[in-house]
């Protein structure tokens, strides 16, 4: 684990991977946004605005971090005194708005059949996951906490890459 052998170059890495996973989301979730939109105008919007929403929080939230690892404040209040983000509380924006976006688009392109049932259910999958690893962080609070990082690890490795694959072929297929 970088964190744990290297944590300066572990924020690093992740307050990048957290900004350009914001930006990159941002163009499949348009892209999702259109074909659901065709069928359901309101409900994708509502789900495009949250979506946006929750990738802007995470581009934010990554580039917080990644101003503090480049040049570390002499005090760090915030997290010293164990504090939240300021800009992202316990990834409010980055999981539960980001998720609840996701959640909103991907129920409906499975709705309208804009999308295959089975990448339109994964969508489905990976929302709600995105919403437990927020819950996970807003009440245990410790990353390393089994109930956080399990769900964190599941969602972040294994159903948000699959996810965005093979979404991706199947935008790119049609």
């Amino acid at each position: 684990m970088v964190l744990g052998a290297n944590p300066s170059l572990g924020m690093l890495v992740a307050s990048i991977a957290l900004m350009l996973g914001g930006v990159l989301s941002l163009v499949v979730l348009v892209a999702v946004y259109l074909r659901v939109s065709a069928v359901s105008h309101g409900i994708a919007l509502i789900g495009l605005a949250l979506a946006l929403m929750g990738a802007f929080g995470a581009v934010a939230h990554g580039g917080y971090d990644l101003a503090n690892v480049l040049n570390p404040p002499a005090v760090d209040v915030i997290t010293d005194a164990g504090l939240p983000s300021p800009v992202d509380p316990r990834g409010l924006l980055t999981f539960g708005v980001s998720g609840l976006g996701l959640l909103v688009l991907a129920a409906e392109a499975r709705r309208s059949r804009a999308l295959s049932q089975r990448v339109s259910s994964l969508g489905v999958v990976l929302g709600l996951m995105l919403v437990v690893v927020y819950l996970g962080r807003l009440i245990v609070l410790a990353p390393t906490n089994l109930l956080v990082a399990v769900p964190a690890a599941i969602t972040g490795v294994i159903l948000a890459p699959l996810f965005y694959v093979w979404l991706g072929l199947e935008l790119r297929g049609r």
